[in-house]
């Protein structure tokens, strides 16, 4: 007789315990996501947040600009040495043009002269008075040789030696090209992050990063008097240059007239004053003579931050004018709103 086994019965409420387990699984791999990695939205910054990171870009883009305009000032520089070099071994090109063509005048005429013994020569004369000068002429004319020929050896050598410094120059050049190259790829790449940033906030919030540097400081021209306190007129003239440039746009690499970097205004409002500073601001702290800031006077140069990579000109009463960056045109600041590196007076 065959064992009989009652059929299993299925629970109560299994298909729902499954179907709720089911849904507990699936929202925990929703709120897990792909390998069990909890999924959070980032959190958006916030405006004083946005704010100090296009502070930070924009520092580190003026120290990049720096870099690249003294790259630039010394490209500028190995080009002009090549193009000297390549003007005078012109130059000596043509001189042993000239001084082959006199070798072969030379050469020409003792041609001509024949090529008989001098003994037979003279033997065979109609005029051996005639002769014996025709034969002092031939010993000059030998001795010219000799020097034309030592002409030409001279100026081989001088443009082989030109043709060296020139290799070595236009090497010097292509290296300093590629230089200006990589700055200028950081200073671009700097810059379109902060915009990026920036495109990130309010209307308000963006014109606010740009207005921070002028707060605290006064209107362009109130209570501020461009040469009353400068030592001497050349200070004052530079000055009044800077007041001129209010409100001109900050443009990396620039140097005027319509448009600035940092260094570009100060190195242009010496220039409008008679004096030549040198491009870029690690240069420019090492014109003239250091001055402390409790000394100083409407004219030296205020320069910022451990890089020496911004500087502005003092107007006096603890302002300056600089050309800030790209979110603020040349304008009037405080001193004190950027970590003051030193000064030099150049006038």
């Amino acid at each position: 007789m065959g064992t009989h086994r009652r059929p299993r019965q299925r629970a109560k409420g299994g298909g729902r315990a499954r179907t709720a387990a089911t849904i507990t699984l699936a929202g925990a791999a929703t709120a897990t996501g792909l390998g069990g990695t909890t999924v959070h939205a980032d959190p958006q910054p916030t405006a004083a947040q946005v704010r100090a990171k296009v502070d930070k870009l924009y520092q580190e883009a003026e120290v990049a600009t720096e870099k690249y305009n003294g790259a630039k000032e010394k490209a500028d520089a190995a080009e002009g040495r090549l193009e000297d070099l390549r003007d005078e071994a012109a130059r000596k090109e043509d001189r042993l043009n000239s001084a082959r063509e006199a070798l072969g005048s030379v050469a020409a005429a003792q041609y001509r002269s024949g090529g008989l013994d001098p003994a037979l020569q003279l033997a065979l004369s109609s005029d051996p008075g005639r002769y014996l000068d025709g034969a002092a002429f031939a010993e000059r004319a030998g001795s010219r040789q000799q020097a034309e020929v030592g002409r030409v050896r001279k100026e081989l050598r001088g443009i082989e030696q030109l043709r060296g410094a020139a290799r070595v120059e236009a090497a010097s050049l292509k290296s300093r090209r590629a230089e200006l190259k990589r700055h200028r790829e950081t200073v671009t790449g700097k810059l379109e992050k902060a915009r990026r940033l920036l495109s990130r906030l309010t209307t308000e919030d963006r014109a606010d990063v740009g207005d921070r540097a002028s707060r605290s400081a006064p209107g362009p021209r109130e209570g501020l008097s461009p040469s009353s306190q400068a030592p001497n007129s050349r200070a004052a003239a530079a000055v009044a240059y800077a007041y001129q440039k209010l409100g001109s746009p900050y443009v990396w690499g620039a140097t005027g007239p319509n448009a600035f970097d940092c260094s570009g205004l100060t190195q242009a409002a010496y220039r409008a004053a008679g004096i030549s500073l040198p491009r870029t601001t690690y240069a420019q702290i090492d014109t003239g003579r250091r001055v402390a800031r409790s000394e100083l006077l409407p004219g030296d140069l205020v320069f910022f931050y451990s890089g020496i990579s911004h500087v502005g000109i003092y107007v006096g009463d603890g302002r300056m004018i600089h050309a800030p960056n790209p979110s603020a045109p040349v304008r009037v600041a405080p001193v004190d709103e950027m970590p003051f590196a030193g000064a030099a007076r150049v006038a």
